[in-house]
């Protein structure tokens, strides 16, 4: 197990995730461990006083900061006379909670499947009080009756749901080809939707709890900026987060993957923020988006309590910036860099024009960055950069060819 502190961070973060799945949480037992128990996955002696501990708070919920094994878990539920979960069901149970969407409930379902196939004995009850189930009919003995082979089947149904759902999501990303996509990242509550609000001027829900935003949600940003760009605000990440559900995910994930930009938002006043910023690029090289270029925005700056933590942060990390989204402070520098990441991938392109063609100027504005526009006797000649994927859709948009310059 983790450092005394890091593992009193790491069981406050379960208590939160608990809190957000309305469980209310009456007490905590820790030990360290210099191996884990195949069959209990605790030493007898800490499973006896977690047993006693059971019968003295009569609680309705034991949970686990670490994955079980299915054995495990039939084992520590045998002995402890109550259900028993770890981090990963607890997260999923979230995720089952705030999934809006069709694409969203889909792949949340599927992974719940996935993970509680192996457990399907000991975790019967875990499912009954999920709002919608996993498939399962009634609450009880038909649940228990229920065979893998039926929940293989839902498997492959979901499964085959979510390739059609991928299909509908990408053509949604091939219409904004040519269009500057930024993405931001990084681990939950780190004010990832309030940075987005600020940027586009959005209502994306904003909430201080844990995944507050499940379903990935696009917006233009309309203000401020010198040419059109969509801003995505993606699922927060987390700590050992379920394989099963960053693989079912693939759909709202490719939401980064198909980013000209990054921007990893980083909570710079949670103690252990070095950490989550770890955590969240192992996830995002988890992902395949390691070659995409990246800012490392610090935010919550307004409510450190010394000025000097910020300093070393920006020493630490060079190309680093530091921002409050809720007081908008560092946003203006925010912007500029988001600019330059821009303007630094753009190629230069020449256009010519009929003088009865002025009215499309407007319309390539949209696609491209007009730097200069000479007007000569025969029509307009236009010096343009274009981002890469963008030349293509405004010469089929104009019907017009574009020259490099």
């Amino acid at each position: 197990m983790p450092g005394t502190q890091s593992a009193q961070i790491s069981l406050e973060e379960l208590e939160g995730l608990a809190t957000t799945a309305n469980y209310d949480p009456v007490a905590t037992l820790t030990q360290h461990l210099a191996k884990i128990n195949s069959k209990t996955f605790l030493g007898s002696g800490k499973v006896e006083e977690l047993r006693l501990a059971v019968e003295h708070h009569h609680p309705e919920v034991v949970i686990f900061d670490e994955e079980l094994s299915p054995r495990q878990n039939r084992e520590l539920e045998s002995i402890l006379k109550c259900r028993v979960m770890d981090r990963p069901w607890v997260i999923l149970e979230i995720f089952n909670d705030h999934a809006q969407t069709r694409e969203a409930k889909t792949q949340v379902e599927l992974a719940r499947m996935k993970y509680s196939l192996p457990r399907l004995t000991g975790l019967w009850d875990h499912l009954s009080r999920q709002r919608g189930g996993i498939g399962m009919k009634d609450v009880g003995e038909t649940q228990i009756q229920l065979d893998k082979r039926m929940i293989r089947n839902e498997i492959h149904k979901l499964e085959k749901k979510l390739v059609q759902i991928d299909k509908e999501k990408k053509t949604q990303r091939k219409n904004r080809q040519g269009t500057y996509k930024v993405a931001l990242v990084g681990y939950t509550n780190a004010g990832k939707s309030t940075l987005m609000n600020c940027l586009t001027g959005a209502d994306t829900l904003v909430e201080d709890k844990l995944f507050a935003t499940l379903d990935a949600t696009v917006r233009k940003i309309k203000k401020n900026f010198p040419y059109p760009v969509l801003l995505s605000d993606t699922v927060g990440l987390i700590d050992k987060l379920p394989h099963d559900l960053v693989a079912s995910f693939k759909s709202t994930l490719d939401e980064v993957r198909d980013a000209d930009l990054l921007i990893h938002v980083v909570d710079l006043s949670h103690r252990e923020y070095a950490k989550q910023m770890r955590t969240a690029d192992e996830l995002l090289s988890e992902m395949g988006v390691d070659d995409l270029d990246i800012i490392l925005a610090f935010n919550k700056i307004d409510a450190l309590s010394d000025a000097e933590i910020l300093d070393r942060a920006l020493h630490a990390h060079p190309s680093s910036i530091g921002i409050s989204s809720k007081t908008g402070q560092g946003i203006d520098s925010l912007r500029q860099q988001m600019v330059t990441h821009y303007e630094k991938n753009l190629a230069p392109y020449r256009l010519e024009l009929k003088h009865s063609q002025t009215a499309l100027i407007q319309k390539i504005r949209k696609y491209a960055l007009v730097v200069k526009e000479d007007y000569t006797p025969d029509g307009i000649v236009l010096s343009l950069r274009i981002a890469a994927g963008a030349k293509a859709k405004l010469e089929s948009i104009l019907k017009l060819s574009i020259k490099s310059d």
